[in-house]
């Protein structure tokens, strides 16, 4: 059951200008060292703690916690959702990304399951064509809750992940949890996974 699409005005809010990547089954140490970092050179903190906070020298600047059985990226910008960090990032298990820009409508959403593209949204491109069945009922609820061309940080893209997940994002979570943060390589690339 989609839930009130109010709920998550919060995360409009906190999520603009961020990524936010959730990975099954590996520890926050094995999505940095899939990403080319050093765990050992990674700081806990929280994001409250944290503030402001851009980085601490060049590569990009993330943080990963565990909630439930997933790894939970949040990243400032957007590097991890360039392809060349998502499909290794997704080996063997499924990934679920998305950035939003609202200042400037620049939406993107991903789910990949060991390297497939299974679906996506695409800022200036929209939704993949292909809804996947494990998503049919979804974005039927998401039609009758959201007007058409509505930008999926204005909610689709929380409701997504929450169903592909079964993580419920709380304020709590996003601000009190203990990440480890760091650098990891700047992706060479800045293509994104594509379905066209």
């Amino acid at each position: 059951m989609i839930r009130n699409p109010d709920k998550y005005a919060w995360l409009t809010e906190a999520a603009d200008g961020s990524t936010f990547t959730y990975v099954h089954g590996l520890t926050p140490e094995q999505v940095v060292t899939r990403l080319g970092g050093r765990p050992e050179d990674f700081t806990p903190e929280t994001l409250d703690a944290l503030g402001n906070a851009d980085g601490r020298g060049p590569g990009a600047f993330l943080g990963v916690t565990t909630i439930g059985d997933w790894a939970f990226v949040v990243e400032p910008y957007w590097h991890t959702i360039a392809e060349e960090m998502i499909m290794p990032l997704s080996a063997g298990t499924r990934l679920v990304s998305h950035h939003s820009l609202g200042v400037k409508g620049l939406d993107h959403f991903f789910w990949v399951d060991d390297r497939q593209l299974r679906f996506c949204f695409i800022a200036q491109e929209g939704y993949a064509e292909e809804v996947p069945d494990e998503l049919v009922e979804t974005m039927d609820q998401i039609d009758s809750l959201y007007p058409p061309l509505a930008d999926p940080s204005d909610g689709p893209m929380f409701l997504l992940t929450e169903h592909l997940t079964g993580i419920t994002l709380t304020p709590q979570l996003l601000n009190e949890s203990t990440y480890l943060w760091g650098t990891v390589p700047e992706p060479r690339s800045w293509m994104f996974p594509s379905p066209w």
